[in-house]
């Protein structure tokens, strides 16, 4: 919190805006510590095996590696959250409770490298110094400050900013909001479910021992051994032919039939506060929770795990808004929206907080069709397909796509655009806006191809695909990345089949190549290359 008289940190450096996640990811408070004052909080108020994103008080924007950098040195600034591992810190004991926060990206320590008001936090390799070592001291409603042993100074956001690329920095321990943090779980990107059930909802259904109770207005309409068969008559309970929304909250964990579905019709919020657990096998569009031709649909908390067909299908919809939502699966897709082919009725304005899913024979997400899309963050671990696949939908914004493992020993992507994605009418203005795709393993990293386009890329973090890095299959207007990006190990390739127009108006630029090759071939139609660093890589233009 320093004053405005005071000169500028030893390194300030500012950087364009990225898209952050959609979600309000900065509620569900873990472990804050016990201690009163300074005194250093006891080691057992951390998870030293878990790691953590840290939420500002003042900016609500959390601690982030600058640029993907894995170099000492590095800037940590404040960005807004989207759950990459470049915002994950782990807290590792030194002693007197005192802890190393390692960054989960680059696998180094945070450091203060002297003890000057204003000096910014960094990165570097573990050494033991005290300048690498903070403790937790209480602020008020459960926030903490990060304490340097060697400063005894407080990490603070600088000058109170609220901006992307903030700089945090060290000073004098006041307890401004600025100085406050949250430690908050980050092993799932679903983010906080603390707030699930909250309040009464117009139905509730409830789990006592084994028995599934569902109540309307103090009016019992479900008793029994069946989840689904609760749940559905607790929906079914809401008042026919509504124009507003109202509520069902289901509090218990069970298990349905992957045969099954829960039909959710227009305006009705269904918030699960459990884990639903499906078995067997299905056919057809069976999903955990189906909506087709409805309108004004939430769905805030769902937790999936086992073998649907689908987690959550939509089709033809209006105004859908899906929360925090994680998925467990062995099988089946996660979440697909799409409007049936109907290319006159496209699904529209669609919302999705922040996706974790793992486990899939199909993709973790997808669309077709769809007029006006916002997703947070999907988070996508050995999905069979895609992590996030968008066909034929136009008018996207999209934070962060972070997979491992994504389509694995097929042509698949951690993110790929198909079937004239980001076309309208019969061009391709920029449309489709991706902040961060990260991609380790898998297939590929980003795969655009049939005639996609219009869309920019800010930023990408791509190493260890089975083919290509990033394949550009006669797409049009794709920018890579806007802001900046690095490719390890596979080629990166600007492509056209003989079916289609050739590719064009692709831009490459602000790239990190390493072990890696750019190919045009055959040639593009005005393509770019630019600011790209190659370490032993080459580029072949056309």
């Amino acid at each position: 919190m320093a004053p405005t008289t005071m000169g500028p940190p030893r390194w300030i450096r500012t950087r364009p805006w990225r898209l952050g996640a959609v979600a309000a990811a900065v509620i569900a408070l873990i472990a804050a510590g016990t201690a009163i004052g300074l005194r250093p909080a006891d080691a057992a108020t951390v998870d030293t095996n878990a790691w953590y994103v840290l939420v500002n008080r003042h900016s609500a924007k959390v601690v982030d590696v600058y640029d993907f950098a894995t170099t000492d040195g590095a800037p940590i600034v404040q960005w807004s959250r989207n759950d990459g591992y470049q915002q994950q810190w782990q807290f590792i004991e030194a002693d007197s409770g005192y802890y190393k926060i390692k960054s989960r990206h680059s696998g180094k320590v945070l450091e203060l490298p002297d003890a000057q008001d204003g000096t910014q936090l960094v990165q570097n390799t573990d050494s033991g110094s005290t300048l690498q070592h903070f403790r937790l001291a209480d602020s008020a409603d459960g926030y903490v400050r990060l304490i340097n042993r060697h400063s005894n100074k407080a990490l603070d956001v600088w000058e109170w900013s609220t901006a992307d690329g903030g700089i945090i920095s060290q000073y004098e321990d006041l307890d401004g909001y600025n100085q406050q943090w949250q430690l908050v779980s980050s092993d799932s990107a679903s983010g906080d479910t603390s707030g699930c059930g909250s309040g009464t909802g117009n139905a509730e259904v409830v789990l006592d021992g084994s028995t599934w109770t569902a109540t309307n207005g103090g009016s019992t309409v479900y008793t029994g051994t069946s989840m689904l068969s609760a749940m559905q008559a607790g929906v079914s309970s809401l008042t026919s032919g509504r124009t507003s929304k109202q509520r069902v909250v289901v509090r218990g964990s069970g298990t349905i039939s992957a045969a099954s579905r829960l039909s959710v019709p227009s305006y009705t919020i269904l918030e699960v506060c459990g884990t639903v657990n499906v078995s067997g096998s299905g056919s057809g569009d069976q999903a955990v929770v189906y909506a087709r031709g409805v309108t004004d649909v939430e769905i805030p908390y769902l937790t999936v795990t086992g073998t649907p067909l689908y987690g959550i299908f939509v089709r033809n919809g209006v105004n859908i808004a899906l929360g925090q939502i994680d998925m467990r699966l062995s099988s089946g897709l996660g979440i697909r929206i799409d409007n049936h082919g109907d290319t006159s009725v496209r699904t529209r304005n669609v919302q999705i907080d922040n996706v974790y899913v793992s486990g899939t024979s199909n993709h973790g997400v997808e669309t077709y069709g769809v007029d006006g899309l916002t997703i947070g963050t999907v988070t996508a671990r050995n999905t069979g397909y895609s992590g996030l696949l968008l066909n034929d939908t136009i008018n996207a914004t999209v934070g962060t796509v972070d997979a491992e493992g994504a389509g694995s020993g097929t042509g698949y992507a951690a993110f790929r655009m198909a079937n004239r994605n980001g076309r309208v009418n019969d061009a391709y203005p920029t449309n489709i806006r991706v902040g961060t795709v990260i991609a380790r393993g898998g297939g590929r990293g980003v795969f655009c191809v049939s005639e996609s386009g219009g869309a920019v890329i800010d930023r990408v973090d791509i190493s260890g695909t089975e083919s290509n890095s990033i394949l550009l299959e006669n797409c049009y207007n794709v920018t890579i990345a806007g802001i900046s990006g690095s490719v390890n190990g596979s080629d990166v390739r600007i492509a056209s089949r003989t079916e289609f127009a050739v590719s064009s108006d692709i831009t490459l630029q602000n790239l990190t190549l390493t072990n890696s090759v750019i190919t045009e071939n055959p040639c593009a139609v005005n393509t770019v290359i630019q600011n790209i660093t190659l370490v032993n890589s080459t580029i072949n233009r056309c």
